[in-house]
Parts: structure tokens; sequence; C-alpha cells
């Protein structure tokens, strides 16, 4: 009795090693004696042994079996510093006298002024916290070529400290949660808005020589709120859509007498399409906004936009259109007609194009833009403006171009000579009081650009 459990107790060791060493055998991976030879698959690369090597076949029943137990290493998280600058030295060749065009660099630049300029400054900072959630912080200084003090201070109005020297602000700072349902996102926090970064400033490719025409003319391009960002097909992308609700204060810290102070707040959304393998491109935006309640002198005011874009991109040339209306409902008092509110309707068309001449190496651009701040403007009138929106005039028609060479020594670095031109019209008829010649602004520049950390 004593042998017979002394042998079953051998033969079930026995088919216990036998296992355990059968598992570890079939989990060692199998080695290469020579690594320097390569074979190139598309962008790939695949390492290889030499010719002579003889590679046993891969165990595809066992890693099958083991898949479970296997370590996640596919996903990697993001955590990463990173930043970028643009900025230029310009020659302004030819200023505008009655300094119209506040939402331009050149406002209030006088003519021969010459210099160095940084116009945008980033640190940020990218934390993917796990596979669901993730975190960015983005820090931004924008100053502009306009030195002029801001109001009584001895500060300039740019983005300047007390002592004027540059300062940052806090641009983004918001919490991600990653497919709250299949390809969709929810983002709360200070966020980028669906108006332009998110897509058609990314086709325009050239936000270091100017802004898109609708960020231009001072439409929120982030704000703090709660939206969602997602696709229709997340396994291709080719559509999609965004939406958000905010306070349509961008980063500012309201006061309480403010009506954006807890009683309005901004509805944007979008939706586009990636068709013909994503060089044909369709976006539709949309946003909404109270701005102020009816008064016994003034109904009720809002404004809201209606974009519309389309381009055609590849690496060897790009052509886009983007194209608004906005609707200020009593922006403008007719003072002409006994101070009655008037709607005052935005019409607004950029055009533009860029490609390669030397791919990597040397490329052009080339846009014009034209705005009209009132398409029922009546120049017999005269009109007092009741809008929020901080650069708006309803007397102010602009026509803006620009056009360069983009020189790129390495990725991520750029160098483009550029001219920098935008004419002022004046609506008003030239006998009323305040009226203001056609002129316009010149500016030669040689704009820097570079990026580090993506």
């Amino acid at each position: 009795m004593k042998l017979l459990y002394i042998k079953g107790t051998c033969l079930i060791l026995a088919l216990l090693f036998f296992a355990v060493t059968s598992k570890a055998a079939s989990n060692i991976p199998a080695t290469k004696t020579d690594s320097s030879a390569n074979i190139k698959t598309g962008s790939n690369t695949i390492k290889t042994g030499s010719s002579s090597d003889v590679k046993p076949v891969p165990n595809t029943s066992a890693k099958a079996a083991n898949t479970d137990a296997l370590p996640d290493t596919a996903w990697k998280p993001v955590r990463r510093l990173w930043g970028l600058t643009f900025g230029d030295f310009y020659y302004d060749a030819h200023a505008d006298a009655s300094n119209r065009g506040p939402e331009t660099n050149y406002n209030s630049v006088p003519t021969y002024r010459n210099a160095f300029q940084f116009r945008r400054i980033y640190l940020g900072y990218d934390y993917d916290i796990n596979r669901k959630f993730s975190v960015e912080l983005l820090l931004s200084s924008e100053p502009s070529a306009n030195t002029a003090v801001s109001g009584t201070t001895s500060i300039s109005s740019s983005d300047n400290l007390v002592d004027n020297k540059m300062g940052f602000f806090i641009k983004l700072a918001d919490f991600r949660t990653r497919n709250v349902w299949k390809g969709t996102d929810l983002v709360i926090g200070e966020q980028l808005t669906p108006l332009t970064v998110m897509l058609t400033e990314q086709i325009w490719g050239y936000r270091s020589v100017e802004k898109t025409i609708a960020d231009l003319h001072k439409s929120n391009l982030y704000d703090l709120g709660a939206g969602l960002q997602g696709t229709f097909d997340p396994d291709t992308k080719n559509f999609g859509y965004d939406v958000l609700i905010a306070n349509n204060s961008q980063s500012a810290l309201l006061s309480a007498a403010n009506a954006n102070t807890g009683f309005y707040k901004i509805f944007y959304g979008d939706i586009y399409a990636k068709l013909l393998n994503k060089t044909l491109v369709f976006d539709l935006y949309a946003d909404y906004v109270k701005t102020a309640p009816a008064t016994v002198a003034l109904g009720a005011q809002d404004h809201s936009m209606v974009k519309g874009f389309a381009a055609y991109t590849t690496p060897q040339i790009t052509f886009g259109v983007e194209a608004y209306t906005q609707q200020i409902v009593n922006g403008v008092t007719n003072v002409t007609a006994g101070k009655v509110g008037e709607n005052a309707t935005v019409e607004a068309i950029s055009i533009y194009s860029h490609g390669a001449i030397t791919k990597d190496k040397l490329g052009f651009f080339a846009r014009y833009d034209s705005y009209n701040p009132d398409n029922e403007f009546n120049a017999a009138n005269v009109y007092t403006s009741n809008t929020n929106l901080a650069a708006y005039s309803p007397y102010t028609k602009e026509h803006f171009i620009t056009a360069g060479l983009d020189f790129t020594p390495a990725k991520n670095v750029h160098f483009m000579p550029n001219i920098w031109f935008i004419q002022y019209e004046d609506l008003r008829d030239p006998t009323t009081t305040g009226y203001f010649p056609d002129s316009h602004v010149l500016v030669y520049r040689l704009t820097f650009f570079y990026q580090f950390g993506k």
C-alpha cells in the first residue's frame, strides 16, 4: 500500500512537472540570430535575421489560449510636455490713419515701425490618466504689435503684466472621458469650440500667418463648458460632429454685472464629412447665444452664426473656401429713424490655396477674405452699435490679402516671408460725421514658426 502511494505521488508530480515545463516552453519567444537585415513594407520596417536563419513556426494555438493571461502592452499613455512659438520680423509700410480693424495685430501701429515680435507662445501638457480619462493644460501668451496703453493705465493693450513683460494665461484646462459611447468623448472644462481649430484651421494650415476669417472677427475659439466630440463611424472617422454648451466667456473671469455670468449660455455645434479618401472635406457649423434682456429702449439681444466650409486637400495642393453669415439681433440702433433697434447681418467669405513647390522643403500659400459687417447698411442713416462683440463696427467693410512662401529646413520649423494687406472701406456717406476715407494697412513680414514635443 505504501509502495502504491509512493508510485502514485511520483506519477502526479511527473505529470505536473511536464505540464509546467510544456507551458513555459510554449511561451518562450523565438530568438533572432541576426538583426542586420531589414524588409521595408510601405512605411513600416520589419527586422529579420540573415537568409540562413531557420525560424520555428509559432505555436498560434498556444498564443490564442494564453491571450487573456498576457499583459496589455498595446496601449501607451500620452504624457508629454509640448509647445510652439510663432512671430515675425515685420515692417509696417503703410498704416491706416483712423486705426480701424481692432481685431487685427497691427491696429494702431504707426507707419514705418519695424520690430521682432512674438505673436504666440504656447506651453502645454497632455496627460493620460488611463485608457478612459485624460487631461490637458495649455498656457498661452498672445502679444500683439499694438503697444498702446490700456485705458488710463501704463499697461500695454497686449497680453502683458503690469511691468509690460509678456505673461501667460490659461487657455485650455479640460478633462476628457473617452468613449462615453463608441466613438464619442465627453469633454468638461475650458476647451476648444467647434468653430475652427478642430478642422478648418488645420486645413488652412497657416495659423502662424493669420487666423481663419471666423476667428479673426472674434467668434469664440475656446470656452468654458461641457461638450461632446464624436464620430458617426469610429472605425474610419469620415463623418463626425462636435457640440458644446458654454459660458461665452472664453478665459475671462466675468463680473456679476455681466449678462453672461450665470444667465445665458452659448450653444455650438458642427457636423463634418471627409470623402474620397479624405481629400474632399465639408463642414457645417452653427452657434447661438442670447446676450442681453429686453429694455424699454431696446429689445432683447442675441447673435447666431451659420458657417459653411469646403476644401479639396492633398499633400501637393489644397483649395479651401469658408463663408459665414452672422445675425445680430438688435445689434445696431438707427439714430436717423428715431433710435430704433435693428438687426445687423454680417457676411464674410475666405478663399485660399496652399501647396508644395519642393516636397517637405518649400511651399506657397495665398488667401483672400471679404468681410461685410451689415449687408443691410443704409449709407444715409446714422447707426450706433449695441453688440457685445468687442471688435464689431457696422461701418467698416474689409478686404484682406496674404501671400507668401514656406521654407521648412526641418520638421516643425518654418520660415515664411509674406505680405499682409488689409483694405478698409467706410460704408457711410462721405458727408456723415465720423466718415473716414478708404485706406489700408500693408506689412512686410518674415514669419517664423517652431514646435516641440508633438
